[in-house]
């Protein structure tokens, strides 16, 4: 087949959608697919995560990518997109995130393109933004389809626009067989990765981290991402005296070393899609210590089989703490859990097993 994957940015875009679209769009060049990116992204630009060198990548360079386009900068990309698009003509186009299939819609409108919209948020999101959740409703009768990311999310979207998505999960790295990291081999380090924003509520886990950090005077805190809070982040740290203890070191391209280095992973999130750095920590072994009521956490984690679920209608730093506790003090039961989400990971979340899939509804849509 031929296929155009549309983003608004890949440079120096360290989310988990970004990841996702390189890994999947790789894999299907691999598989013989001819497949092409577009993106707003200036010309000569990297991509922050890799894609295959089979994968041909279109940089539209309109606007600036790291806010939110002005109405005039909307219209011209949504021009440009259907030229582009049109051109290639390519027998399905996937947009991913709504800031790219909702103009992406009304772009090519009229093309008969098949277009299939990638949703890789939850409902919640579009509380406070009505005027997105309004564009959402006008673009979904033009797509061909929507995907989304676990049957728990489509539930949570009205009839009508459930009937049009497919569940298509993210795919998973994690460390090759063979090559696995117990828990006696890792760092005294509880690992976060995510944009430092308001949903992952890291000021949470840092709060946390302190009410155990004398009794474990070995272990560090280390929170791998970049966003809106890292100033008052920084401020928590070294008000509360963790600055030699807790390090923020921004975006980190070798994400799996992260992974691998690490004794536990803490997800402290209030609400997740599908919490692909959760299922990332557990395919390399991490057992997981996360809230009860985070939908994309206790999705994902076993409580007492892959990781440790924590009430969060509560004190939720104490509560969190806890779960640490439990997972810093206990060697084995560390390695009991990374050994089992490791497991579960790699049988639901298998790059060639999402790949099938998205071949699978390609087909479809095409047809």
């Amino acid at each position: 087949m031929n296929l155009v994957f549309a983003i608004k940015r890949l440079e120096n875009a360290a989310g988990g959608a970004e990841r996702v679209l390189c890994l999947v769009c790789s894999a299907l060049a691999a598989r013989g697919h001819g497949v092409t990116v577009v993106s707003f992204d200036r010309p000569g630009g990297a991509s922050f995560y890799r894609l295959d060198e089979r994968v041909r990548w279109i940089q539209l360079a309109i606007g600036d990518t790291q806010r939110t386009a002005r109405f005039t900068e909307t219209v011209h990309r949504m021009f440009a997109l259907r030229r582009t698009v049109a051109g290639i003509r390519p027998d399905v186009v996937v947009a991913f995130m709504h800031s790219m299939f909702v103009p992406a819609a009304f772009a090519l409108a009229g093309t008969r393109i098949p277009l299939i919209g990638s949703e890789h948020i939850v409902p919640e999101h579009y509380r406070s933004r009505p005027l997105q959740w309004a564009l959402l409703n006008m673009a979904t009768p033009v797509l061909a389809g929507m995907t989304v990311l676990s049957e728990a999310v489509r539930a949570q979207y009205p009839t009508w626009i459930r009937r049009r998505m497919t569940v298509m999960p993210n795919p998973v790295a994690g460390t090759p067989p063979g090559t696995d990291i117990e828990a006696n081999e890792r760092e005294p380090l509880i690992l976060n990765v995510g944009r430092l924003d308001p949903q992952k509520d890291q000021a949470t886990l840092v709060q946390a981290f302190v009410r155990v950090a004398k009794e474990f005077p070995d272990w560090r805190l280390r929170i791998v991402g970049e966003g809106t809070l890292r100033q008052e982040l920084q401020r928590l740290v070294e008000q509360l005296g963790l600055a030699p203890k807790v390090s923020l070191p921004g975006l980190v391209r070798e994400i799996d070393a992260e992974y691998r280095r690490a004794g536990i992973f803490a997800m402290p999130s209030r609400y997740e899609s599908f919490g692909l750095a959760t299922a990332e920590a557990m395919a390399h072994g991490l057992p997981v210590v996360g809230f009860d009521d985070c939908p994309g956490t206790n999705e994902l984690v076993t409580d007492g089989e892959t990781g440790i679920l924590v009430r969060g209608n509560g004190d939720r730093s104490e509560a969190m703490a806890g779960g640490l506790r439990k997972l810093m003090s206990d060697r084995e039961r560390r390695q009991a859990y990374g050994r089992a989400g490791r497991s579960q990971a790699r049988r639901m979340f298998d790059l060639d097993s999402v790949c099938d899939r998205w071949e699978q509804l390609l087909c479809q849509v095409r047809a």
